[in-house]
């Protein structure tokens, strides 16, 4: 494998004038750098980037850690921070936490030893006070979908218990009384927040919620089914499912066609995230918009203001839900 002092004897100049082209400095000569680009085209050199990081202090990255990169939901994340960074010619390190705080911890800590000045940060298994430290160590370091007050000009989150009381109060505002929840059984602030904003919907409306009426599974499309033929075998009166994501919906709707319930004629839905199977869904999926590509483009906009001193607002910044009205929801008459 070629050096640099290998291109520098056959570009016939020293090795500081290598450097100063591969490093695009603007006191590289015209002549210097054909020469040089020549030998190395030549010698087949590729400049190292941790030698080249050491002479700018920047290796031109951007880190990012989220729960699973396979989901498509923190897919949306990657690809919007992504775009980001190619627009200031940065590239990622990714890292996958699961929800697992030793995981997460070694992540984060694997990308500020990379030199990763940004970083963008899905961390739901750390403890706010262990974040914080990090915080203080990366001062370019980014929560996304998380609230810490001590860091909260660093936070880009979401009403997660706002979205679920308004998918709750769609559903009772269309006559339904009898709502059964489908939550995901990951420990997270999330599933607690919108199971919370389920309960308080059914509460300040008068209605009740039978423990029969909850289930938590793993947030996929096969435990979301499982858990509505579990729901259909106990013979409950609901006439609605409310799901803890769109993933989770479109297993229920699985069992549903299956167990032959019409959507929406005998039973509505409604699901979370507005991800893109909700789209495509039969029939189209009612869901709660979260949007996580515009939260993760803010999340790394503010990241590199922080990397590069520049002012920023001094506050969090919430995101608010939307409902998106599709074809899953229906009036219920019986009640």
């Amino acid at each position: 494998m070629a050096t640099i002092k290998d291109v520098a004897r056959e570009a016939g100049v020293s090795i500081a004038t290598v450097s100063r082209v591969v490093n695009k400095s603007p006191k590289a000569g015209k002549s210097s750098i054909q020469s040089v680009q020549a030998a190395m085209k030549k010698l087949n050199y590729r400049p190292n980037a941790n030698a080249r990081a050491l002479v700018s202090k920047n290796t031109n990255t951007i880190g990012v850690l989220v729960g699973d990169v396979s989901d498509p939901f923190f897919g949306s994340i990657i690809k919007a921070v992504d775009q980001v960074a190619r627009e200031n010619n940065k590239h990622l390190l990714i890292g996958n936490g699961y929800h697992d705080a030793d995981i997460e911890r070694n992540a984060i800590e694997l990308l500020i030893n990379s030199g990763s000045e940004s970083l963008v940060i899905h961390s739901k298994a750390l403890t706010n006070q262990e974040l914080i430290e990090f915080s203080k160590e990366a001062p370019g370091l980014v929560l996304i979908n998380r609230y810490i007050p001590e860091i909260a000009e660093r936070c880009i989150a979401f009403d997660n218990f706002k979205g679920a009381y308004m998918a709750t109060e769609f559903l009772i505002n269309n006559g339904h009384k009898h709502i059964a929840y489908i939550n995901s059984n990951h420990k997270i602030d999330d599933a607690e927040q919108r199971k919370a904003g389920y309960l308080s919907a059914l509460k300040d409306n008068n209605l009740t919620c039978p423990t029969s009426y909850t289930q938590e599974v793993e947030p996929s499309d096969e435990a979301g089914k499982q858990a509505m033929l579990e729901l259909l075998s106990k013979n409950i009166p609901i006439t609605a499912v409310q799901t803890y994501n769109d993933v989770i919906a479109a297993g229920v709707l699985a069992a549903l066609e299956e167990s032959e319930i019409a959507v929406p004629g005998k039973m509505s839905l409604v699901g979370f995230d507005n991800g893109l199977i909700s789209r495509y869904v039969h029939p189209k999926l009612t869901t709660i918009n979260y949007p996580i590509e515009i939260m993760a483009k803010q999340a790394i906009l503010l990241s590199i203001k922080l990397t590069r001193k520049e002012s920023c607002e001094p506050k969090n910044v919430m995101f608010s839900p939307t409902l998106v009205q599709r074809l899953s929801v229906s009036k219920n008459n019986l009640d």
